[in-house]
């Protein structure tokens, strides 16, 4: 097929939903925060720093995790998450994403004193500036993390139900796989889901389908971080196309984390063909040294999505936002306007 351009890929209108704050600061921010607050970098310039931080040879997922660390050391003031925030959105938006959902894990943004909710104002300042200079909606999903303990899994939903219609859209379990069960936090999934959160997951990733049907069928999410090992159980997977829950697909750290041998072997091109509910992610900017473009021009290369199966997964990301219905419904009146005019232009 003919290689689809760039400059055409990013003016595809986007919805980013798995996107996470710790590993998409700018590699260049990454270093004037350390130099400010006196912490120690791994390497002196923006492009060696970038060359560090980009996982090209991970064992694992857990191996993968490891370069959170690096940018967690400076992201401990809400002068950093807000700045960090922002960025990212207004990367984001010139990238030709129009709606984002940031999630990260506040918990790990109290090393220096910041309460919990001091970590969250700071983000959702960050995104209202970014709206007004760029016109791009973005929301938080606020994180927990598998390897830590239940208690505080539930102090974190408590957290992002507190947090509900000021900007926080939902609850996320995120972190390695194995042996860390998602059924520990049940009850962290069950008081957001009870004060009206929309919940995802990260399963299927580190681990088999087994870890998605524990999502789903224990957890409730709504949305699957990743998914990719889903494919492995055809009843299952018939299962989420059937109920319409979404896969947030992550093409390159997929290969990263070895979740998936190489582009041209991952389920994407499977579940949109199937009828799944599927979107496309950059999961992490910094570590993956991808931008959403990136991901789209990878799924036209290496998994022969046309021009017009792009914009229709394009699509079905604003569809899977985590809105409100009114929100959803004007998101989508805007973006079907956007691509109404894009395919007038590519018509043949």
């Amino acid at each position: 097929m003919t290689a689809l351009p760039p400059e055409l890929l990013r003016r595809i209108p986007k919805a980013e939903l798995h996107c996470h704050l710790d590993g998409s600061v700018r590699a260049a921010t990454l270093l004037e925060l350390a130099r400010e607050h006196d912490v120690p970098m791994p390497a002196t310039t923006p492009e060696a720093l970038a060359h560090h931080m980009y996982v090209r040879d991970a064992r694992h997922l857990e191996d993968y995790l490891t370069r959170f660390d690096t940018t967690l050391s400076v992201m401990q003031s809400a002068a950093s998450l807000e700045r960090i925030t922002y960025e990212l959105a207004e990367d984001a938006a010139a990238d030709g994403v129009r709606y984002i959902e940031i999630r990260y894990a506040p918990v790990l943004n109290q090393q220096w004193g910041l309460t919990l909710d001091e970590t969250v104002d700071a983000p959702l300042r960050g995104l209202e500036r970014a709206r007004n200079a760029y016109n791009i909606q973005g929301r938080l999903i606020i994180c927990s993390l598998r390897h830590l303990s239940p208690s505080v899994s539930l102090e974190l939903a408590h957290l992002a139900a507190r947090w509900r219609g000021q900007g926080v859209v939902g609850f996320d379990l995120a972190g390695g796989e194995a042996g860390h069960p998602a059924a520990l936090h049940q009850a962290a999934f069950r008081h957001a889901s009870e004060h009206g959160m929309f919940c995802t997951c990260h399963a299927g990733e580190g681990a088999g389908p087994e870890s998605v049907r524990e999502a789903v069928h224990v957890c409730g999410a709504q949305r699957i971080g990743h998914g990719t090992r889903l494919i492995e159980d055809e009843r299952l997977t018939d299962e989420l196309g059937e109920k319409g829950i979404v896969i947030e697909a992550c093409l390159t750290s997929n290969v990263q984390t070895r979740a998936a041998k190489d582009y041209a072997s991952h389920p994407l091109r499977a579940y949109f063909d199937r009828g799944l509910q599927v979107t496309l992610n950059t999961d992490n900017r910094l570590m993956s040294g991808v931008t959403l473009t990136d991901e789209y021009a990878h799924a036209a290369q290496d998994l022969h999505f046309s021009f017009d199966e792009l914009c229709r997964l394009a699509r079905m990301g604003f569809d899977a936002a985590f809105l409100e219905p009114d929100e959803k419904r004007q998101l989508l009146e805007r973006v079907d306007r956007e691509f109404a005019v894009l395919r007038s232009e590519v018509a043949p």
